[in-house]
């Protein structure tokens, strides 16, 4: 039996539980847009190249002998590589996933170049990748929360305009919204939303985040402002369950946490068959 008292009392599963609750809430809402336009991979692309950006971070820190902020190279690497992405897709003839790969296997062997440089470095980037409870500073939480309250004032500003483009960007252009501005700015949220979850979920699992609670909101909600809340919803059972289990027995943080939003996927699935049943038996 795991005691939630004595869980919440350490300092450090308040700050994961703090940084989970902030994921919680940017992924989805960001992730929303991405999954109804089919972007979702953008998610694992700006995740490759913020472990691209970690380990020039730590590169040059060890380099140099000055102390480099592994989250600020990371979130300035992504944020480039976000603009890369859709200057690509913009400009050339590619389809938006194969700019969106071009910058993901780009970033990944960016950052394995690195590390090797220095194989010193491979040992400090190991929580970046996987994620980590134990890892997770009072820094990264004050980040984490000024990140999400960035992300979430953005978007509540431009909500209109950003789903005008998502649901039917040739209308929202004849009606002279500037099309490309607002892609730029969600990729960009993206890229911010990447970095500030790679403490805790790790690079590896990061954009499942932005994917897996929006699938588990889609398969019940009535509206795309429906979803959007329900999809929070989602991510905030997901976090605090895997949180949870991976205290009480040690595992993988970033991954609990996914397993545990995909079981709530499972649910919602099971949730919509059972109500098309009994519908059905209604009749």
């Amino acid at each position: 039996m795991i005691d939630l008292v004595e869980m919440v009392g350490f300092r450090f599963m308040q700050r994961a539980l703090v940084a989970g609750v902030c994921v919680a809430v940017v992924a989805p809402l960001v992730g929303s847009f991405l999954v109804h336009r089919e972007m979702a991979l953008i998610g694992d692309a700006l995740a490759h190249t913020a472990f691209a950006g970690v380990a020039i971070g730590l590169f040059v820190g060890s380099a140099l002998a000055v102390p480099v902020s592994p989250e600020l190279a990371a979130l300035v690497v992504a944020v480039l590589a976000a603009l890369l992405i859709q200057a690509i897709a913009e400009r050339t003839d590619a389809y938006g996933d194969v700019s969106m790969a071009i910058v993901l296997s780009g970033g990944f062997a960016l950052g394995s170049v690195v590390i090797s440089l220095d194989g010193g470095i491979s040992v400090g980037i190991r929580q970046y990748l996987f994620g980590s409870l134990a890892t997770v500073t009072e820094g990264n939480v004050r980040l984490l929360v000024a990140l999400t309250v960035l992300v979430v004032a953005v978007v509540g500003a431009t909500y209109r305009k950003l789903a005008y483009v998502t649901f039917d960007e040739t209308a929202a252009r004849v009606g002279g919204v500037d099309v490309g501005l607002y892609n730029r700015l969600l990729v960009v949220l993206t890229a911010v939303v990447v970095v500030g979850a790679m403490r805790i979920m790790g690079v590896v699992l990061v954009a499942a985040m932005l994917v897996v609670p929006v699938a588990a909101a889609s398969t019940v909600a009535r509206s795309f402002r429906q979803s959007v809340a329900l999809a929070v919803v989602a991510a905030q059972v997901a976090v605090l369950v895997g949180v949870t289990v991976s205290y009480a027995h040690g595992t993988a943080a970033g991954g609990t946490i996914v397993l545990a939003a995909i079981a709530v996927y499972a649910a919602a699935l099971a949730a919509r068959a059972l109500g098309s049943r009994l519908r059905t038996a209604a009749r």
